[in-house]
């Protein structure tokens, strides 16, 4: 029988494994940080806090770690819309503390999401704003956290000319292409949750080293459904496919897609939705792939955990639910 490692205090509203899966990050209502360790790496039998702190007045609602080459270091997005970066410092024979580098957001516009990912040159950070914006980030120098630019500002629509200055947007969900670095481009997917039905849609953002900029080469969506809410997307690690795996949750399910390698004439992706998935009572919150890129857990408003994988044929089913305990 499975028994737990940690117990987490009441009002705990998001954690976050570091990379490893060493480190627990946890947020409260009340604005605190919280780090656990594992006392000894090699063994699962208990979890320490080693770190424990109020940061800032609000709620917590999100933690995100930076990629392990930058450091220990997290990203917390606050109710109000702030984001903010912590990093572990050392200071003579003090235990390890933690400081905030550099925060976002703020004014008009909300901290919807963040995510960071690992380009040939350098850390990418991209930030998902309530006005519908998009904005990535570079890091200049990475032993400098404080130290980003502006790389890019773009609204989540196929067609750059258009605009929507008056989108309100209400949950927003990124994930990056999982591989790292390499010859092939920085990208990764975005849909929002908002009033306007050009930036709900998942689509693929691709760096172009060519012209310097990003660009749309995918949308996640059939035709009929371009305009439906996305409440969450993940991009599955890809182990000698010749095909990426992209996982969308929308209210009509959970839909996973295909998308290809390479570019047709017109320099888009080839796409093709290969399941539409049903199981949840109300909206999937939470996607997470395993490092295989071949089992899905999600997770929504019924509060239940539910494991997806295909048989060998290909068809996508529910490998398992984990209801929670009273």
């Amino acid at each position: 029988m499975a028994k737990p490692l940690l117990t987490l205090d009441s009002g705990t509203t998001c954690s976050s494994w570091n990379y490893c899966g060493v480190r627990l990050a946890a947020g409260s209502a009340d604005g605190t940080l919280s780090i656990f360790d594992f006392r000894d790496p090699a063994s699962s039998s208990s979890l320490r806090s080693t770190f424990k702190s109020r940061i800032r007045e609000g709620n917590i609602v999100k933690i995100v770690w930076l990629p392990p080459e930058n450091g220990d270091a997290v990203a917390c997005i606050f109710a109000d819309g702030i984001l903010s970066l912590w990093e572990e410092f050392a200071e003579d024979s003090h235990p390890l503390q933690w400081k905030m580098c550099k925060s976002f957001g703020g004014s008009s516009s909300k901290v919807l999401d963040v995510q960071f990912g690992i380009s040939s040159t350098s850390l990418k950070m991209v930030v998902a704003y309530s006005d519908g914006h998009v904005r990535v980030y570079e890091l200049l120098n990475p032993l400098e956290l404080n130290n980003w630019q502006l790389q890019a500002e773009f609204q989540n629509v196929i067609d750059s000319v258009s605009t929507f200055g008056k989108a309100a947007c209400f949950s927003a969900s990124i994930s990056w292409n999982p591989q790292k670095g390499g010859s092939q481009d920085s990208s990764f997917i975005i849909g929002y949750n908002s009033n306007t039905s050009e930036l709900n849609s998942s689509k693929v953002w691709e760096f172009d080293q060519a012209h310097q900029r990003w660009l749309p080469v995918a949308e996640l969506a059939l035709p009929e459904d371009k305009g439906d809410q996305v409440y969450g997307v993940a991009w599955a690690p890809n182990i000698g496919r010749p095909y990426e795996t992209i996982a969308v949750a929308t209210h009509k399910g959970l839909a996973i897609w295909h998308l290809g390698l390479n570019p047709e004439h017109d320099g888009r992706l080839p796409v093709e939705r290969i399941a539409l998935l049903s199981g949840h009572e109300g909206e999937v919150w939470q996607m997470e792939w395993d490092m295989s890129g071949m089992t899905l857990a999600t997770t929504g408003r019924d509060g239940t955990v539910r494991l997806w994988q295909s048989n060998l044929n290909g068809a996508w089913h529910q490998q398992a639910a984990i209801q929670p305990t009273s």
